[in-house]
């Protein structure tokens, strides 16, 4: 079940103490392929129904990236983030799996905002801190064109990517950490 209030899910702060792997779908989902993330985490919600707070796995959206994507992630072992990427390196549609440091441009998809930092830098800075934080981040891309229309609607070729891009992430979670 994907939980949404405000881009955000709210939960006990010691909620993460059992959990093992955090599924995240990023973007935002009234602008067109930018929401692909959120359709792939409720795929995903379909054929893994998380059923008890005590589940491994946790599967969620957000809109946010950087310093607010990173305490998200405080207490996870392990974190698999689904979003749409533009970069013009593969067919509209393609899915990429690649770990977060892979990353071709820190400041691609949700991982950063205009007022924030990248993923990756706030991981740094707040395992600097001693915070806790998963030792491994993969990403699960789609190639995406439009993401910026006003949209609630996939593109064909981002929709039909929807079912490969979940089968990944479930073939991500069958993978030893």
């Amino acid at each position: 079940m994907v939980r949404k209030r405000n881009y955000q899910t709210i939960r006990p702060r010691d909620y993460h103490a059992t959990m093992k792997t955090f599924i995240i779908g990023l973007g935002n989902p009234i602008l067109g392929d930018d929401g692909v993330g959120w359709k792939v985490a409720q795929e995903i919600s379909r054929q893994l129904p998380v059923t008890d707070s005590q589940s491994p796995v946790e599967i969620d959206c957000a809109a946010l990236g950087g310093l607010s994507l990173m305490e998200r992630l405080v207490g996870c072992q392990r974190a698999i983030l689904v979003d749409a990427l533009e970069t013009g390196q593969g067919p509209e549609g393609s899915v990429r799996v690649f770990p977060l440091e892979a990353l071709p441009n820190p400041s691609a998809g949700h991982s950063t905002a205009v007022h924030d930092t990248s993923l990756t830098t706030a991981l740094e800075m707040g395992r600097k801190m001693g915070l806790d934080l998963p030792a491994s981040v993969t990403v699960v891309a789609v190639e995406a064109r439009n993401v910026y229309d006003f949209s609630e609607e996939l593109s064909p070729p981002v929709a039909a990517a929807v079912p490969i891009a979940a089968r990944a992430v479930l073939d991500e979670l069958k993978r030893a950490v």
